[in-house]
């Protein structure tokens, strides 16, 4: 018999075909990046809807393309929002290594500087937007959310503060910025939500600093 059964799934091979590849897998001619395209839509996806109203299906459907290829390239709606995460909070990690070089006493103002900007960021903000919602509505977003963060940023700041307290002092630190972040980006409120970033920062990075270093 030459024709394809019943059971043969849509990405079972034609006949004389070769190998069949694995359901999902996307071909060898897809672009390289659709996998970034994905990406883009999820964190348009979740900044639109939140982490609960989000779906794989209107993921792909964003994206255009099937919702196979989103499970392949990143598995569980849990693992789409991780990537997305760590997409949105690349620029905090690449910008880390300058807080962490800086001498101790400099580290509040350059924290809250570094914090600031990324917001301040169109580009940056829209993904920071879309974590930022999604993690305050549901506790599995904000697992994801609060493991890289720890284990990210908050741990290493408290590696280089080395009292028995460290931890506790990066997170008082990080809970002002985060704090400032919502009030003045998310719901925002005035006059804070039109003030001046540089005064923003000049009136937060001591109260940052007293919360890393202060007695």
């Amino acid at each position: 018999m030459t024709g394809r059964t019943a059971s043969d799934g849509p990405d079972a091979p034609a006949p004389g075909n070769g190998t069949a590849r694995r359901r999902g897998r996307p071909p060898r001619t897809e672009s390289a990046g659709t996998r970034d395209r994905i990406l883009g839509a999820a964190r348009e996806e979740f900044s639109a809807r939140g982490y609960e109203k989000t779906s794989v299906r209107g993921i792909a459907k964003a994206a255009g393309v099937d919702s196979a290829l989103v499970h392949h390239y990143f598995g569980t709606k849990e693992q789409v929002f991780e990537a997305a995460v760590e997409g949105a909070f690349a620029p905090v990690l690449a910008a880390r290594d300058t807080v962490l070089d800086a001498p101790l006493d400099e580290v509040g103002e350059r924290m809250t500087r570094m914090i600031i900007g990324l917001w301040e960021n169109p580009v940056t903000r829209a993904p920071l937007l879309a974590i930022v919602r999604s993690a305050v509505n549901n506790e599995t977003a904000a697992g994801v959310f609060r493991r890289l963060v720890s284990s990210q940023l908050l741990r290493r700041i408290a590696g280089q503060i080395g009292t028995p307290d460290a931890e506790l002092r990066a997170e008082l630190a990080a809970a002002q910025l985060v704090g400032i972040a919502m009030i003045r980006y998310v719901i925002k409120v005035e006059p804070l939500a039109s003030a001046d970033p540089e005064q923003i920062i000049g009136r937060v990075a001591p109260v940052v600093q007293g919360h890393l270093t202060g007695a």
